[in-house]
């Protein structure tokens, strides 16, 4: 802050005597750009032959984001530096940024080795979980060999004030400050620090396992050379595996490519195959005619709402409160998609001007994608709607479902014993209301209230017979990077609250990327002292449970839900490194 006026200063003065200008981390100052850009064009018509301006930034978090004007980029001669994306190359690299000095130069060099060598298979790790998506994390973060630089230097000061290797300092330091410094999402943290808990402790000495079939070697017969040797040549195969993820996750990454590569190649030509005009305008005209023949009618708000007032003081009143926003939400949604297919269909018709709301509905259908769902649309069905992955015709089949529940569940305005969570626009609303009715029942504070989750040993939802105790069932879910196991497979049954449960999470199947799960009793307990509270929940820190994070959809990161808290027989440690999370909606 405070920086513009001197680097404009800089900038001035360097075009009139010539000189070189370095300025950094522009994408910090987003709203200042544009005059720097100005700025530029101005001294550029007489500027001394030797002035040069450089410029850093770092890309946007989402492909949608700028940070940079793009005439300012198209000027520039541009030089991106981004880490590789296998293990190997990236350990190599991080390995090459120090020297034997670096080593010997630390009062306890084979500690030093050790450590130096777990930090930079960590710094190679989260480097390349990138390239799995959302799986590997929730959102891009510009992990760079400065990040390296500082915890070596750390840890050399550490090794040397200290008479043993204060591990909690290091990963607290490494995971919560340096790394972690970069990271916003609390799930993210959580996996980073996983990490370094694996990786950052005593077993370093004693050939600790850092992935399957690659193992620490002893700091007592190796030198700076032979570290680059055995990395070069004991790395197992590139795979999944190292990062601690399920083969199923470079399935889906690839496949997640594969779409995008085509996805854009269609954008790129209009979504067309070579057709004619009057071919695409019919493909239009089908879309519209799809839609609007199979559009809903709206809510009887004012109905709806005289016949829940005497309901909303009994038992139910939160669940009524909670149905009312949504048939609101759904009306508002029915309503903007009516109005603009019957505007699109004037314009087409000629009777009004066609707009850039109706060119971008055009190109939404042609391309068979939610209109709205590109940041740079008009339309607005996107914001009216819920957080999806889906193209057009399947999000407006998935619509259609969230409107055949709702008319169920209005119609006497009696809640469902099991309520399909992913077809509600708030979920959360919905677990907040059933909060509500236990704490109405037994008298708690809501505010000394969560919620806790089990799996029932129930995959269909007819076989549901009655409301759950203290709580509420929920089905529809999916489950990525794990999953729940069915029959006799799960074990022993045990009984919560009257609910029979059974099963814990257990490995994917393979080409099974996001299996269903049973139909799930979300139940409200009181707070436990021993709890952590945190921005996401409160964290139980039990062995047997793995805090599992519930998303909208695979995009992860703002589509977060709630917390659900699944039984695990493994360490949980496996399933943060997996990246388990339960999904209300699958991709397609």
């Amino acid at each position: 802050q405070g920086q513009e006026a001197p680097a404009e200063a800089i900038v001035k003065r360097f075009a009139q005597e010539g000189g070189w200008v370095m300025l950094q981390n522009c994408h910090l100052m987003s709203s200042w750009v544009p005059r720097l850009e100005r700025l530029l064009e101005v001294v550029s018509e007489d500027a001394h032959e030797d002035f040069r301006c450089f410029i850093s930034a770092e890309p946007p978090a989402m492909a949608s984001m700028r940070n940079m004007p793009e005439s300012l980029m198209q000027s520039c001669i541009k030089v991106a530096n981004e880490a590789p994306s296998d293990v190997k190359s990236n350990l190599i690299r991080a390995w090459d940024n120090f020297s034997p000095e670096t080593l010997e130069s630390c009062s306890k060099p084979n500690e030093m080795k050790a450590c130096l060598f777990s930090l930079c298979w960590f710094h190679a790790v989260v480097c390349g979980r990138r390239r799995f998506g959302q799986q590997g994390w929730s959102r891009k973060y510009s992990f760079n060999t400065g990040d390296l630089l500082i915890c070596s230097n750390v840890l050399h000061s550490y090794l040397d004030a200290n008479l043993i290797v204060p591990w909690d300092d290091l990963r607290y330091i490494f995971g919560e400050i340096m790394y972690g410094g970069h990271i916003t999402d609390a799930w993210d943290r959580r996996t980073c620090n996983t990490y370094l808990q694996v990786y950052q402790q005593e077993g370093l000495f004693n050939g600790l396992e850092l992935a399957p079939g690659f193992k620490s070697p002893s700091p007592n017969e190796m030198d700076y050379d032979a570290y680059i040797k055995y990395a070069d040549t004991a790395i197992p195969p590139e795979s999944p595996l190292l990062f601690g993820l399920h083969p199923n996750a470079e399935i889906g990454y690839l496949t997640n490519s594969t779409d995008k590569l085509f996805f854009d190649i269609l954008a790129m030509g209009g979504g067309g195959d070579g057709a004619s005009g009057d071919d695409s305008s019919n493909a239009v005209r089908e879309v519209m005619t799809s839609i609007q023949d199979r559009l809903p009618d709206d809510f009887e708000m004012v109905t709806l709402t005289l016949k829940a007032k005497p309901l909303l003081e009994g038992p139910a009143g939160p669940y009524i409160v909670v149905a009312l926003q949504e048939c609101g939400r759904m009306n508002a949604l029915l309503s903007e998609i009516r109005k603009s297919i019957s505007d699109l269909d004037k314009g087409l018709k000629g009777q009004l001007n066609m707009s850039q709301a109706m060119e971008d509905l055009v190109t939404a259908f042609v391309l068979n994608q939610w209109p709205g769902r590109n940041p740079f649309s008009k339309c607005t069905w996107e914001k009216l709607a819920w957080s999806s992955q889906k193209n057009l015709m399947s999000q407006f089949s998935d619509m259609l479902l969230r409107v055949e529940q709702l008319v169920k569940w209005t119609d006497e305005l009696e809640t469902p014993k099991s309520i399909w969570l992913p077809g509600l626009f708030n979920p959360s609303s919905y677990l907040t209301a059933a909060q509500q009715v236990t704490a109405r029942n037994t008298g708690l504070a809501l505010d000394k209230m969560t919620i806790e989750t089990h799996v029932t040993n129930m995959w269909n939802v007819s076989e549901v017979k009655d409301y759950a105790k203290d709580g509420t069932y929920i089905h529809g879910l999916f489950i990525e990077g794990a999953r729940w196991p069915r029959g006799d497979e799960a074990g022993d049954s045990s009984d919560v609250s009257g609910v029979t449960c059974a099963g814990s999470l257990c490995d994917s199947k393979l080409k099974e990327l996001m299996p269903p799960t049973p139909v799930i009793y979300v139940k409200s307990v009181p707070i436990q002292p021993q709890w952590e509270a945190s921005p996401v929940g409160y964290l139980r820190h039990d062995p047997a449970i793995y805090e599992c994070p519930v998303y909208t959809t695979s995009f992860r990161g703002p589509t977060y839900v709630f917390m659900a808290t699944l039984k695990t027989e493994d360490s949980a440690a496996k399933w943060v490194q997996r990246g388990v999370a339960l999904l209300l909606q699958a991709d397609m």
